[in-house]
């Protein structure tokens, strides 16, 4: 077995148990891993440089594979009402046929960090099949220096092989996808598909699992800082403009999906971006955008020219959930520690593709929780054949497939955070104004834009607020360079008695949802509900 590249002698890949391999590629770099994936027939170079890869049947994450090991240290501790469960017994029969896949494979591995603060980092190590894996998580992650690779042993061990095919019967998973995590042995297996956000995925949930008993919030949200090192994180489920909205030119971006809060501050998990591509264009979003333009970067499902190579971002043909996979300091005004001081504002994204919430909103601290317990969007219509109405959806916490642990962990440990701090928290509204999807038009990002810098300058918070009669929020009445009446849902709308029926409606969803929350919160926060029963303005 031939191994190449930079590790620490004394913890070699075969420590984990795998033998007869092919050659070993340790912790190459972007050019080097380039030359693998193209030789290799695994991707494709667009103009620019970028290299572009196809994840096949699986363009998004396979959430019903995913599964937890049951056993003494996780019963009482996992939320299994949420995460699917596998015997140790089971996970053993999967473990030996990973290695015994992998034998005579070609494989990469990288030594990476997940957590930018040293005081709660993981050393982990991704061992993957595909050299564009390895580039990807090379990305996504955070890059230790030479000298800290050479020392490095990881606590955390992720194995990615697309061709490895589980077994329903002898693995104890529904099909031939899994993604099997083992908490005690801190173990993840990924087998039967090629979508490369299982692997960043895979260290979230595993930090999900373990911070909060350190007292470290671990959080699905971006966040950026301005020069009054003022940090503001945006929570978000994918296409709310998480990822947008804290790229701005006029603040550091901290990261785009993955925080911890701990008694210092922020801090990412990660070291890169991974940001929707769909629709992406060189107006609206130009610092994303540049990175498609540039070499090491990683773009999954995304349609080229076959003459020019150039990227089409508007080509959905393939999926919707196109991705741009690339370095933090691929953006200009990313931080170089990824760490920041405690947060001034919360912002908490919805599409609403009903129209009816309002577009900025300030939360109380039992409401922030509620909204967060909540944690609501919509998906639009005509995304499923015969679906007509806009569809909410209820991710709690705003990253449920990745929380291992009860929601009311994390509600309770953000609550006090954000009352120990004194934080501001807003809800936003990134979806539809003037009509629900397919009536009305998508909230003018100008209108979030002005909207979140007052909020985030403290400007918003001397404007006079009324009540949404609806779902009992403060609304700013007015707000300098904004349309009065599109801080007004209702008055955006033809049909009043439209809206009302349509509010009604949301109200209900909402308040259904959080009937499984309602045993582990207190009387605030089950007050902070919309009221149902109530007459439109």
């Amino acid at each position: 077995m031939a191994q190449t590249g930079i590790f620490n002698p004394e913890f070699p890949v075969e420590s984990f148990g795998f033998k007869n391999l092919g050659e070993v590629y340790y912790n190459l770099t972007a050019p080097a891993l380039y030359e693998h994936s193209l030789r290799r027939n695994e991707s494709v170079l667009a103009a620019g440089g970028a290299l572009v890869a196809e994840t096949g049947a699986h363009t998004g994450r396979s959430a019903k594979d995913k599964f937890v090991v049951r056993d003494e240290t996780t019963e009482n501790n996992v939320w299994w009402e949420n995460n699917g469960a596998i015997t140790p017994a089971h996970f053993d029969a999967l473990l030996a046929d990973f290695i015994a896949h992998a034998e005579g494979k070609d494989l990469f591995v990288q030594d990476l960090y997940g957590g930018a603060d040293p005081a709660h980092r993981i050393k982990t190590r991704v061992v993957t099949e595909y050299a564009w894996h390895s580039l990807f998580i090379r990305n996504l992650l955070i890059r230790p220096a030479a000298e800290e690779t050479l020392a490095n042993i990881a606590e955390l061990t992720i194995v990615d092989l697309p061709s490895f095919r589980a077994d329903p019967k002898r693995h104890g998973c529904r099909s031939e996808t899994i993604i099997a995590v083992d908490f005690a042995r801190k173990i993840v297996l990924i087998g039967g598909t090629s979508y490369a956000g299982e692997m960043k995925k895979s260290v979230f949930t595993y930090l999900n699992y373990v911070l909060p008993t350190e007292g470290v919030m671990p959080m699905h949200c971006s966040a950026n800082v301005g020069d009054g090192h003022d940090t503001a994180i945006f929570f978000g489920l994918s296409g709310t403009g998480k990822t947008t909205l804290s790229a701005d030119s006029s603040r550091t971006l901290i990261g785009d999906d993955e925080h911890g809060w701990s008694k210092e501050g922020v801090f990412n998990f990660e070291g890169g971006c991974y940001a929707k591509a769909i629709k992406l264009s060189r107006e609206a979003e130009p610092e994303i955008y540049a990175t498609t333009e540039r070499f090491g970067t990683v773009m999954e499902n995304v349609v080229l020219d076959p003459e020019t190579r150039a990227p089409d971002f508007d080509d959905g043909s393939k999926t919707e959930n196109t991705r741009v996979a690339y370095p933090l300091d691929f953006i200009p005004n990313a931080s170089a520690t990824g760490r920041a001081g405690h947060p001034k504002n919360i912002v908490l994204l919805t599409c609403d593709a009903f129209g009816v919430l309002p577009p900025i909103a300030k939360l109380d601290a039992s409401q922030a929780m509620y909204h967060f317990l909540s944690g609501y969007t919509a998906k639009v219509a005509g995304t499923e054949k015969g679906v007509t109405e806009p569809s909410a959806t209820f991710s709690t916490c705003f990253g449920a497939p990745f929380m291992p642990r009860h929601p009311s962990e994390y509600g309770n440990l953000l609550r006090e955070l954000i009352a120990k701090h004194h934080v501001d928290c807003w809800l936003v509204n990134t979806g539809w104004t003037g009509g629900k999807y397919g009536t009305g038009r998508r909230m003018p990002i100008r209108v979030t834009r002005r909207l979140l810098a007052a909020a985030l300058d403290g400007s918003l918070n001397k404007a006079d607020f009324r009540t949404d009669p609806y779902f009992g929020l403060a609304v700013p009445a007015s707000v300098p360079g904004v349309e009065p009446h599109i801080l007004n849902p209702v008055k955006t709308w033809a049909s009043k008695a439209e809206f009302a029926e349509t509010a009604q409606k949301l109200v209900k969803l909402f308040r259904d949802n959080f009937v499984t929350f309602e045993p582990h919160v207190d009387a605030q926060v089950r007050d902070a509900a919309p009221a149902i029963q109530i007459a439109a303005e």
